[in-house]
């Protein structure tokens, strides 16, 4: 039964959404209770949409019944910016559109087309899009947009803002702008201006204040996702494109994205991938810094010692990283990529050389085999469900992804390292996209008790202080600001940038209808609400390790479980 506020809003909704697409029944809604985040909250509807129209009429309802909605395209986000209890909106089938234009120079996508179909339609025009989260064969274009999604070989200038051509959107009131079609433009300038006005007038705000502007422009030269992209306001003139670059990573709490139209980059064919081995950690950093700054590197990603500990079971690695492994290695994963097989080698020839210059204990040189490639980047990409598939019962396994100052990368690493001591997480591992600055660590922490959250709290209260306080870096690189990070986007931004941000919710959302306390809350304790523990396996489902590689039969994923898998699911929960 449906409390009597959600029955009245059901009711009228019907008139404008089948029935069976309007989910009530309390194991279904169990099953979308989760996303790939460590956080629980059942919705009281599930609203699978099929159009602008359907979505206009729910978010009419919403304003009527202050009830909150929460957009969900896949659900592999990390940071719980995909769960409510309140309503949930999920894609129905028809969200799937591709459109090539200008010769594969862009390309207009639906927010239900996942990203690794996107690069498909694109790959026999040699492009692909910007973004590259490790999820993308299973994350869709919404959820990428919404958490400006970036990846291992995107860094900052090829991510879904600076890519961005293109967006149709549809504000909390129900009006839709397309910013690629000038009749539409024309009209919301007159429907509304006061909005448009808003944001100029945030703009001149931070361009009076000139340490806003400077620590602004600091922060997005490092990967940033904390709070919204107030990049945007001095990145722009006209407030039209202010307002398409801040919905970009806005999770949901400004409007909903129904088309991007993304600049592609080109896709080389021709790539190389090797592995170096380094038995201190500050030569390691200091040749990340070298490459980034005069090689032709794609992408370097960073293993550190207890990260090359975890994949030594796996096969095909270089014979060096097999053997003992001190606790102050690293190796770096150093991929190029080129257009023609000439080029490529040149390329490799100059980062072997820039790499020697820093005396590695071993490097496995430069492959062009694709199945050793695909190897070596399989095992990256597995350092997070390595550490997930051997986490003792009971626990859960969380990645943040955090980014510091590159000339930082050592000392971060370092600092993490005893926080992970200091707090008795042995088990957590860092790597990351080095070049960015941005490391990822994985962890596995219990929320069956309140000394094990508070310990959690704890961690993440000096997390919080050493990145974002002390090295002025970024406590959401990548993976969006969600509920574990919106009680803290104040402490990193100051309260200055925070005010503009709040400015920002409320011109778009005055009535807080849309997503919630995700990146502007007033509630410091709400990254230890609705934590969800994790019981012990079923053989009838998988052993649920957050990974974001959603299975088929994952409730994540909105797909359906046949009826025992319901059973079992139910009593894992419970």
């Amino acid at each position: 039964m449906l409390p009597a506020q959600y029955q009245a809003f059901y009711d009228q909704l019907t008139a404008h959404i089948d029935p069976a697409r309007l989910i009530t029944d309390p194991t279904r809604t169990l099953a979308y209770g989760t996303d790939a985040s460590f956080y629980r909250l059942v919705p009281k509807i599930v609203a699978q949409v099929n159009s602008e129209s359907e979505i206009a009429a729910l978010l009419a309802l919403a304003h009527q019944h202050r009830v909150a909605v929460t957009f969900r395209a896949a659900g592999t986000s990390l940071s719980g910016q995909a769960v409510t209890d309140s309503v949930l909106v999920t894609l129905g089938a028809g969200w799937t559109g591709q459109e090539v234009l200008d010769g594969g120079a862009r390309i207009r996508l639906q927010p239900g087309v996942i990203g690794q179909h996107a690069n498909n339609t694109l790959a026999p025009l040699g492009r692909k899009i910007g973004p590259d989260p490790a999820s993308i064969a299973t994350a869709r274009i919404g959820g990428m947009a919404a958490n400006n999604s970036s990846g291992m070989c995107c860094g900052t200038a090829q991510n879904s803002y600076h890519t961005l051509s293109a967006l149709r959107v549809m504000l909390a009131d129900g009006t839709v702008l397309d910013t690629g079609d000038a009749a539409s433009v024309t009209a919301f300038r007159a429907s509304h201006a006061t909005l448009l006005d808003g944001l100029s007038a945030l703009a001149a705000r931070i361009h009076g204040n000139p340490a806003l502007a400077e620590k602004i422009r600091h922060k997005y030269r490092l990967k940033n996702t904390t709070g919204y992209g107030i990049n945007a306001l001095l990145d722009f003139t006209d407030p039209v494109d202010m307002l398409s670059h801040v919905m970009i990573g806005s999770e949901g709490t400004l409007g909903f994205i129904s088309s991007i139209t993304f600049d592609t980059v080109p896709d080389y064919p021709h790539k190389a991938s090797c592995l170096v081995l380094f038995d201190e950690l500050d030569p390691c950093c200091r040749a990340v810094t070298a490459l980034k700054a005069d090689a032709p590197v794609e992408a370097v990603e960073l293993i550190d010692s207890r990260g090359i500990r975890a994949v030594q079971n796996k096969a095909g690695l270089p014979d060096f990283l097999y053997g003992e492994i001190g606790p102050s290695a690293a190796a770096l994963l150093i991929e190029t990529r080129a257009p023609s097989a000439e080029a490529l080698a040149e390329q490799m020839a100059a980062i072997d050389a820039c790499v020697a210059g820093f005396a590695p204990a071993a490097n496995s040189g430069f492959s062009t085999d694709s199945q050793t490639c695909d190897t070596y980047w399989a095992v990256r990409k597995g350092l997070f469900p390595a550490v997930g598939a051997v986490r003792p019962v009971g626990t859960t396994v969380v990645i943040e992804d955090v980014a510091f100052p590159v000339e930082a990368l050592a000392e971060g690493v370092r600092r993490l390292t005893v926080l992970f001591d200091q707090y008795q997480y042995h088990e957590a591992l860092i790597f990351g996209h080095a070049l960015e600055g941005n490391l990822h660590f994985v962890f596995t922490p219990s929320f069956d008790s309140s000394a094990e959250v508070k310990r959690y709290n704890d961690f993440m209260d000096a997390v919080s202080e050493l990145v974002a306080v002390e090295f002025g870096g970024s406590l959401k690189a990548e993976h969006g600001t969600g509920r574990n990070v919106a009680p803290f986007v104040e402490l990193e931004w100051g309260s200055d940038a925070y005010a503009i941000m709040r400015d920002i919710k409320k011109l778009f959302d005055p009535h807080g209808v849309l997503n919630p306390d995700v990146i502007i809350t007033d509630n410091d304790q709400l990254h230890l609400e609705n934590l969800k523990a994790m019981p012990a396996a079923d053989p009838l489902v998988d052993r649920c390790i957050e990974c974001g590689f959603c299975e088929p039969a994952c409730p994540s994923n909105g797909l359906s479980l046949t009826p025992r898998q319901r059973i079992v699911l139910w009593r894992r929960i419970n």
